[in-house]
């Protein structure tokens, strides 16, 4: 727990609201009649929900532009066991998430069938990479590195495999690395979206998500800032578009087409939120995404437990989540608009728990 500093209202709302629609979009009541936005696409293509992911990338890195100021005056050794020891705790927490409830019928579940790649897993892993390079190179450097790592990875892609499902880099890195058991198997076969070739541009968007950071606190948030914001912020998404026309925006590919969209429109997202909370402060709808936005990885972490342990308790041979869903929800307002209203009650139920949390300044950070 931990007291909260150099913080800019903007960046709370964003990442609250953010962690507010993972939460919606992670938990429906039914998968089969959900909101069309609320589902990922299927292969290529852009939702939604497919923005959720790399947002949370991008306020790391947002979030990194304070954190940075204090590495750079506590030596090298200092650093490398920061960095190092917040990796080691993010990506140990998303295993754990993915193991429990550790046990299946009184015997704990084999690790040989655990997932080890996943959401928090990619986030330490693009935090610990995008630190180490923003800590010893300059910006135009890390510039230079982000269009290399995305166009590297472009060549990957279609030097070591084709864009399909079953044929594509990322699968077959995975597979020969941690082999089919390790990997996410929500696809119909062994694939993971968040699989480790795929990291290296999802590395990009923290880096971008930093260096808006550091250009909003170096320039002030005024109508320049903003201005330039949504500039930029065009031109990533007109370059991704335009990327897209020879590699597909593709979000469990993690494209270098989908890099740029989704940053370009973080860019403009972030410059909206300070035109309107920082400059025009009207904010009287703040606080409710103040509250995700303080405790964003404790409360991320309570919403998946949750849901994992209602997957877990057994009512009369279906999942407790199936049966509130069904019988409180779905049964009185129907299908799609039941599924909606389960998966907001689990984000208010999460919600509540951060509003107390936060009555009595908590936060937990790693």
């Amino acid at each position: 727990m931990s007291k909260l500093k150099n913080r800019y209202l903007s960046l709370d709302v964003f990442r609250g609201l953010d962690v507010a629609l993972m939460i919606i979009v992670n938990s429906p009541g039914n998968g089969s009649t959900t909101f069309s936005p609320l589902l990922h696409a299927e292969w290529n293509g852009f939702t939604l929900t497919d923005l959720v992911f790399p947002t949370f990338l991008f306020v790391v890195g947002n979030a990194m532009s304070f954190s940075m100021k204090k590495y750079e005056n506590m030596g090298t050794p200092a650093f490398f066991k920061k960095v190092l020891k917040r990796t080691a705790i993010i990506f140990l927490l998303g295993f754990l998430m993915y193991w429990y409830p550790f046990f299946d019928d009184g015997q704990l579940k084999p690790f040989s069938e655990t997932r080890i790649f996943g959401v928090l897993q990619r986030i330490a892993l693009c935090y610990m990479f995008a630190s180490i390079i923003l800590y010893f190179v300059k910006t135009k450097t890390a510039i230079w590195l982000s269009l290399a790592f995305l166009l590297g990875y472009h060549l990957i892609l279609i030097g070591f495999g084709d864009l399909t499902l079953t044929g594509n880099a990322v699968l077959k890195l995975d597979k020969w690395l941690i082999g089919p058991n390790h990997m996410y198997h929500g696809e119909g076969i062994a694939f993971d979206p968040e699989g480790l070739l795929s990291t290296l541009p999802a590395i990009v968007n923290v880096i971008i998500g930093y260096l808006a950071g550091r250009f909003i606190q170096n320039n002030g948030q005024n109508y320049e800032t903003v201005a330039k914001l949504m500039m930029f912020g065009f031109a990533l998404i007109f370059a991704g578009l335009a990327w897209d026309l020879v590699l597909p925006i593709n979000k469990k590919l993690w494209t270098s087409s989908f890099v740029l969209l989704t940053c370009g429109i973080d860019l403009m997202a972030i410059a909206i939120l300070i035109y309107v909370l920082d400059m025009k402060k009207a904010k009287s709808w703040s606080y409710f995404f103040e509250v995700f936005g303080k405790n964003t990885l404790f409360i991320y972490l309570l919403s998946e437990i949750f849901i994992i342990t209602l997957f877990a308790i057994d009512m009369n041979g279906e999942s407790l989540y199936r049966w509130i869903a069904d019988n409180i929800f779905i049964s009185w307002s129907g299908g799609y608009m039941g599924s909606l209203l389960f998966a907001l009650w689990v984000m208010l139920t999460c919600w509540a728990v951060g509003y107390f949390m936060d009555k009595r300044g908590i936060y937990v950070k790693v």
